[in-house]
């Protein structure tokens, strides 16, 4: 059998104040009105260059065994799941090593829209930070058997309508990540209140949902072995 791993990572801008004046301006240029600057300064949390990494998880959906590498000062490292996941709380600098040491020992993996998030951001934040990553996780776009991208096969790369994770949860009859009440625009309040662990729990929801979803496509629609 294939070894693999399922990978998702949660992000959060800087605060907006901690850029310079033109920094400032140049990231809401675009913005015509109040709620488009807002939006434009939400959107920080996209980019590696305006963010920083709060969570990796990782889960190998054979064996459901996997670790969630987070910020989470002063805090100890913890069992889940019937110890089959670790929560480990390190550094921003030690988390993305620990991810490129941990990814280096699978054959592929599997993200929902990782090509479009989730492997540039991991990328370019370790190249500032100086950890050197340790495979290329943007290869060539269709080779299935070393990134599986649910995302591109769900949407048979964008010949139908793209939805997103929660969407195709709840289509496919799996239990949601948001249905804990939690989304990703909660991730400055959870850090701000310094409630690590919760940001971790729901990386974790999100890396199970891609997993199971990866479950049912590699049965119903995967076509490469």
């Amino acid at each position: 059998m294939i070894s693999r791993v399922v990978f998702d990572i949660e992000t959060l801008a800087y605060p907006f104040d901690s850029f310079d004046e033109a920094q400032q301006t140049y990231l809401t240029k675009l913005a015509k009105t109040e709620e488009e600057r807002i939006e434009a300064i939400q959107r920080l949390s996209l980019t590696p260059l305006t963010a920083q990494v709060l969570a990796i998880g990782m889960l190998n959906p054979d064996t459901h065994q996997g670790k969630v590498f987070y910020l989470g000062p002063d805090e100890s490292q913890s069992l889940v799941d019937d110890g089959l996941v670790s929560l480990v709380p390190c550094s921003e600098t030690e988390l993305l090593e620990n991810f490129w040491n941990s990814v280096s020992h699978y054959k592929q993996i599997v993200t929902f829209n990782g090509r479009g998030f989730d492997c540039p951001f991991v990328m370019l934040r370790s190249a500032l930070l100086g950890v050197k990553p340790t495979r290329n996780l943007m290869g060539y776009r269709y080779a299935t058997n070393e990134h599986c991208d649910l995302l591109e096969q769900l949407s048979f790369y964008g010949a139908t309508r793209r939805f997103n994770l929660d969407f195709y949860c709840k289509a496919f009859g799996i239990t949601s990540p948001k249905e804990e009440g939690i989304t990703g625009l909660d991730m400055a309040q959870l850090f701000g209140e310094k409630r690590y662990r919760e940001i971790a729990e729901y990386c974790l929801r999100d890396v199970k949902a891609t997993a199971e979803l990866f479950n049912r496509w590699s049965a119903h629609l995967a076509f490469e072995k």
